[in-house]
C-alpha cells in the first residue's frame, strides 16, 4: 500500500493582511503548515506533497530543512481541485485499491494524527470525508446524505438552495481517496459554478456515480477542523489550541496556577508536583523534573531542571540547565550554555552566558558572568563582572572552588582565581589570584577638607 499526502497551501490569505504566505503564519510558536506536516508524518505516509502558489519560493524557503518534502506550483489557483490536479504528477501507486491520497490543507493546522487515521480506516475500500456538525454551518459546504444515510455529494454554501443549508454536517475539505480512481476523478470534474473554480468536492458525486461507497468520519475535537483566514481566526485558535495543552498538563498532574494563562510553543514534559504560575511561557523542549517551582511570568526556552528547583517571577532562561534544588530568580537571565550546580542560587539582575555555576555557588546580586567556569561554593558579589570581551574575541574566567569574590569586581578574562581565594571589593582582577589569599587592587582613600561643590550656573 502506498499513502501519498497532499496539502494545499497555495492561498494568498488576502483578510490576513500580510506579506507572508498565509501558511507560514504561526500557531504556538510555529507555522501553521508545519503543524500540518507534522501531524502527517506520524501517519508514514510513502510521500508527502505541499501545492504552493501565492509566495510560492517564501514557503520552499521556510521548509528547505525538512527532507522529504515535495513541492507542486499551483498557478493560477483555481479552486481545490485544481490545485490537487498539480500534485497528480507526484503521486505515487493506483494500481491496488489500498492505495491512498490524503488531501490535507495548510491552513487547518491542528488536524490530528489519530483523527487522521480514523479517516483512513473509514474509507476501507472507497471515499472517506471528514465531516464536522455545527450549530452555525454558514460558509461550509453541506454534506448531503441520501435515505440511507450515505453520503451522496457535498453542496458548497454558495451553490446550496434553502433545504441544504438547513443542514448542519459540514465539510472540512479534508479527505482520502484511492490514488487510481482520484486521478481519473480530477480528470472530470467542471469549473461550472458560482464561483468558476475546479472543486475537490466534486469528486462525491462522481464517486457515487461510479458507484463508490462514501464514508465520513469526525474529528475527537471541533478545534481540530478549524480553518485560520483572518487574525481573529488565528488568534482565537491559538487560545483554543494553548487551552488544549494546558488541559493535557493538567490531566498529566501538573499544577497550573492559570491555565487560561499559560503558553506551550513546543513541548513540555513533567515530574510530579510541578508548580507553573500564570504568565509563563515554553518553546522549544522544557523539561522540568518532580517538584519544580516556576513563579509567574517566566519564560524558559530548551530548558532542563533538576527537582525542587524554583525559578522565581520574570526570569527568562534559554538553552540551559540546573541541577537539583537551585534558586533562579527573580528577573535573572540564564542565556545558552549555562548550567548550575545543585543548590545554586541565581538571584536578581543576574545574568550568565556560557557559564558553569558550580554546586552552593551563589551569585545573588546585579552580576554579569559570562564565559566562566566557577567551582562549588563560591560566592559572587554583588556588581561582579567577567569582563570577557575585547571587541573581537571571548575568553574565559575560572574559579575554582570556595573561592569568594567581593562586592564591584572586575574579573578581566582570561584570568583564574585560585581555589579559597578571596578578592576584595571594588578589585581588578587583570592576572590570577592565589589560592588561599587576598587579592585586592591597592587604592588610597583621601578626603579634601577644603572642597566645595559647583554652584549651578544661572
Amino acid at each position: 500500500m502506498s499513502l501519498n499526502i497532499v496539502i494545499l497551501a497555495a492561498g494568498m490569505g488576502k483578510r490576513m493582511q500580510s506579506d507572508l504566505p498565509k501558511v507560514l503564519h504561526t500557531l504556538a510558536g510555529k507555522p501553521m503548515l508545519a503543524h500540518v506536516i507534522e501531524s502527517a508524518r506520524q501517519l508514514n505516509p510513502t510521500r508527502i506533497t505541499v501545492v504552493v502558489g501565492h509566495g510560492a519560493e517564501t514557503v520552499k524557503a521556510g521548509f528547505a530543512h525538512m527532507p522529504g518534502i515535495e513541492f507542486a506550483l499551483q498557478q493560477p489557483q483555481q479552486g481545490t481541485g485544481h490545485a490537487v490536479q498539480q500534485a497528480v504528477p507526484f503521486l505515487t501507486g493506483g494500481q491496488a485499491p489500498e492505495d491512498t491520497t490524503l488531501v490535507l490543507y495548510g491552513d487547518v493546522p491542528l488536524v490530528q494524527a489519530q483523527t487522521l487515521q480514523r479517516l483512513l480506516q473509514a474509507r476501507g475500500q472507497g471515499v472517506a470525508v471528514l465531516t464536522e456538525t455545527l450549530s452555525d454551518p454558514s460558509g461550509y459546504g453541506r454534506i448531503i446524505r441520501n435515505d440511507a444515510g450515505n453520503v451522496i455529494r457535498i453542496v458548497e454554501h454558495k451553490d446550496a438552495n434553502e433545504a441544504e443549508r438547513a443542514v448542519t454536517e459540514v465539510n472540512t475539505g479534508i479527505l482520502a481517496a484511492p490514488t487510481g480512481l482520484l486521478k481519473n476523478w480530477l480528470g472530470r470534474i467542471s469549473n461550472n459554478n458560482a464561483q468558476g473554480e475546479y472543486y475537490l468536492t466534486d469528486i462525491i458525486a462522481l464517486a457515487v456515480q461510479d458507484g463508490i461507497t462514501v464514508s465520513a468520519a469526525q474529528p475527537d475535537f471541533p478545534w481540530e477542523t478549524l480553518g485560520v483566514n483572518s487574525r481573529i481566526q488565528q488568534a482565537q485558535l491559538e487560545r483554543a489550541w494553548q487551552a488544549e495543552q494546558a488541559r493535557r498538563q493538567l490531566e498529566a498532574g501538573v499544577t497550573l496556577a492559570d491555565p487560561a494563562r499559560f503558553d506551550l510553543r513546543g513541548s513540555l514534559k513533567c515530574g510530579r508536583d510541578v508548580f507553573i504560575d500564570a504568565g509563563c511561557i515554553f518553546e522549544g523542549h522544557v523539561e522540568l523534573a518532580d517538584g519544580v517551582h516556576i513563579g509567574p511570568h517566566c519564560v524558559l526556552r530548551d530548558v532542563k531542571l533538576g527537582a525542587g528547583t524554583r525559578v522565581e517571577a520574570f526570569s527568562h532562561l534559554q538553552e540551559a540547565e540546573a541541577a537539583e534544588h537551585a534558586v533562579i530568580g527573580p528577573y535573572a537571565r540564564l542565556r545558552p550554555g549555562t548550567r548550575l550546580g545543585a543548590h545554586s542560587h541565581v538571584g536578581n539582575f543576574v545574568e550568565l552566558k556560557k557559564t558553569t555555576l558550580g554546586a552552593n555557588s551563589k551569585a545573588n546580586h546585579l552580576s554579569y558572568l559570562g564565559d566562566a567556569q566557577i567551582g562549588q561554593r563560591v560566592n559572587i558579589g554583588a556588581g561582579t563582572i567577567t569582563c570577557n570581551y575585547d571587541g573581537i574575541n571571548k575568553f574565559q574566567t575560572i574559579i575554582e572552588d570556595d573561592a569568594f569574590i567581593g562586592s564591584d569586581t572586575q574579573l578581566v578574562a582570561p584570568v583564574t582565581v585560585h581555589q579559597g581565594a578571596t578578592l576584595a571589593a571594588g578589585t581588578t582582577l587583570v592576572k590570577e589570584a592565589p589560592a588561599n589569599t587576598l587579592t585586592l587592587t591597592t587604592k588610597k582613600q583621601e578626603s579634601r577638607q577644603n572642597w566645595k561643590r559647583p554652584d549651578k550656573k544661572a
